[in-house]
């Protein structure tokens, strides 16, 4: 099959794996119903257009480790925007916000080529919940390493009950 750009403009192709074949996004042109096309896997500089032409090509196996590679970048740059400012209070308020801001465009230059790789692979409530328990993940390294907070054994216990939550949204 030819390449072919998708309807957001990228250019991505290749064959569906039968057992995914009723999750993932599927476009048919005629040439047989295992034609998937996908939007851009990894960008090669961090928020490019859409609409550029990079011509990658992503395999069904790879969208978990590409899913949730780029929501561990995402979620680093969100906790360091959402919890950074706290090592300067004596910054301005205003300067924290526009510098916060800044940094949180990084994340979503990451998190939504995340979500829109990963859905149909995942549906929205899995990738809610990979993204929580990254969140927690990243939070309590943070926490511990750049804020030096002690991580107390029943902020273990509440997290440890979130991740049971999450083996619940993937099970069967």
């Amino acid at each position: 099959m030819p390449p072919r750009t998708g309807t957001d403009g990228l250019l991505v192709t290749g064959k569906a794996i039968a057992s995914n074949a009723a999750s993932a996004p599927i476009s048919t042109d005629g040439a047989g119903v295992d034609d998937w096309t996908l939007p851009l896997a990894f960008p090669r500089t961090a928020c490019l257009p859409y609409g550029s032409s990079t011509g990658l090509t992503i395999m069904p196996s790879a969208i978990p480790f590409a899913t949730i590679g780029l929501l561990i970048l995402s979620n680093v740059f969100m906790t360091f925007a959402w919890y950074g400012h706290l090592k300067f209070k004596t910054s301005p308020l205003y300067v924290v916000i526009l510098v916060s801001w800044g940094i949180a465009l990084l994340e979503y230059c990451f998190q939504v080529p995340a979500n829109r790789i990963g859905h149909g692979y995942f549906n929205a409530a899995q990738l809610k919940t990979i993204q929580e328990v990254i969140t927690l993940t990243v939070f309590v390294v943070f926490s511990v390493f750049y804020l030096g907070e002690a991580f107390h054994w029943k902020q273990g216990v509440g997290f440890a009950l979130i991740a049971l939550g999450a083996f619940f949204i993937f099970t069967k």
